[in-house]
């Protein structure tokens, strides 16, 4: 049974035992601070205030956001800035690489703001930060979390020319609350980007997408959301906690219990998954080196 909260509020509600972390001890959080601050990197860990940035940080691990860290969109979940991008830095790609490598990481994400000042969204900066990566750490599995590039060809075919492993891009909600959570997005856009990115590649690349739960949506509208996924070839699935970054941002409506994860996330492996991660704690990367690409061989579907 879900928790419910009365609304609207005030103040950012008391968290339930469930969502309450132990912060980790070990001294690769600083090594890795350290290092991303060294090589002038910034992470979607910090940018977007994850919570689960101490665990991640304490096991060496990191999700590099690219572009700069203003975004030229305002969602209402979100806490990266919302203001006027800087240049992009070419530099930036050789940077991510080299973190990569030092952190010998098995498994990237690479995220960035959306950079709606630019013609191709940044997509062509995606293209040479993951080429630039995988000539640093061979063998290593890259993803892309990317935003929607207003849903042009030639952007996502720019973004998928260096093949990345895995492409992620975040249906973020249910259909009736996007134009609420989401700026300047879709939510047919989005299902329309990772339709392209199947009918593209095919069986070359996984596609992947996640959802924040927590913001009013009912249990038929998350079960239509999964299906929606589905009927765009949607590999992988994330379900996640949404938690509020402020009191400017949109409020939690609702704490949804581990069971109630668990529920969904049985039903999201029955409509056709191959991978799903779903907890209140989940969020579009955490833990996303648990995906094994030969396990979830798509030649085999």
């Amino acid at each position: 049974m879900s928790v419910f909260l009365e609304a609207p509020l005030v103040s950012r509600p008391r968290l339930p035992e469930w969502l309450r972390l132990r912060l980790p001890t070990t001294d690769t959080f600083a090594r890795t601070k350290n290092l991303l601050d060294g090589l002038r990197l910034h992470t979607v860990c910090e940018s977007a205030q994850c919570p689960n940035h101490w665990e991640c940080w304490s096991k060496g691990t990191a999700t590099f956001m690219i572009g700069g860290d203003r975004c030229t969109r305002a969602c209402g979940f979100c806490a990266v800035a919302t203001a006027k991008p800087l240049p992009l830095d070419p530099e930036e790609p050789a940077r991510v690489a080299e973190a990569a490598r030092r952190m010998n990481l098995r498994h990237v994400v690479i995220t960035g703001v959306a950079r709606d000042d630019l013609k191709d969204g940044g997509a062509d900066h995606f293209r040479r930060t993951v080429e630039a990566v995988r000539a640093a750490a061979a063998g290593i599995v890259i993803e892309i979390l990317v935003p929607d590039f207003n849903d042009r060809d030639e952007a996502i075919e720019t973004a998928l020319a260096s093949n990345p492993d895995i492409f992620n891009h975040n249906l973020e909600t249910v259909r009736r609350l996007t134009p609420e959570v989401r700026s300047r997005a879709t939510y047919d856009r989005s299902l329309s980007v990772l339709r392209k990115v199947k009918a593209k590649r095919g069986n070359a690349i996984f596609t992947k997408s996640g959802l924040m739960l927590g913001l009013g949506e009912t249990e038929e509208e998350v079960r239509t959301a999964m299906a929606d996924l589905r009927s765009v070839g949607c590999d992988i699935l994330t379900l996640g906690q949404y938690l509020q970054p402020s009191t400017r941002h949109l409020p939690v409506r609702e704490f949804v219990t581990p069971e109630q994860f668990a529920a969904y996330g049985a039903a999201a492996r029955r409509a056709g998954f191959l991978h799903v991660a779903s907890g209140p704690m989940v969020r579009s990367s955490y833990h996303a080196e648990e995906f094994d690409l030969q396990r979830g061989d798509l030649s085999k579907r």
